[in-house]
């Protein structure tokens, strides 16, 4: 079947060959893995009440990522810090990876500078 698979030196098999690189779907699985394991925590614990996991940037090695959210207080941060190695777990059982990336948690950048635009721009 050619387009599909890529016949790759090494272990002599066939692999399928992905339409967008490794890192963007890792970045897609850890959002869908971090957003219902923080919405399973939520429960537990208040501060994460109303996160939302807008994106993660993962580093192109996969030992590090970044997991922005639309809206971060200071509570927020350090509860996921709290909760840091629970998810990282949760990574490791939903993820199959050779290893776990480092979470780092920001506010998005592009939820604050939409919010520029709007202030600069009033409605009439």
């Amino acid at each position: 079947m050619p387009g599909k698979y890529d016949r790759r030196s090494g272990r002599g098999g066939y692999r399928p060959v992905h339409p967008y690189p490794r890192t963007a779907r890792v970045n897609a699985l850890l959002v869908e893995i971090l957003a219902t394991a923080i919405e399973r925590m939520s429960d537990e614990d208040e501060r994460l009440l109303l996160l939302t996991v807008t994106a993660v940037q993962t580093e192109p090695d996969l030992r590090h990522a970044t997991v922005l959210f639309s809206s971060l207080t200071e509570p927020a941060i350090q509860a996921l810090e709290e909760h840091r190695v629970a998810l990282q777990a949760e990574i490791g059982r939903g993820g199959r990876m050779k290893r776990t990336p480092t979470l780092r948690f920001l506010p998005d950048p592009a939820i604050a500078a939409g919010a520029r635009v709007e202030d600069a721009n009033p409605p009439r």
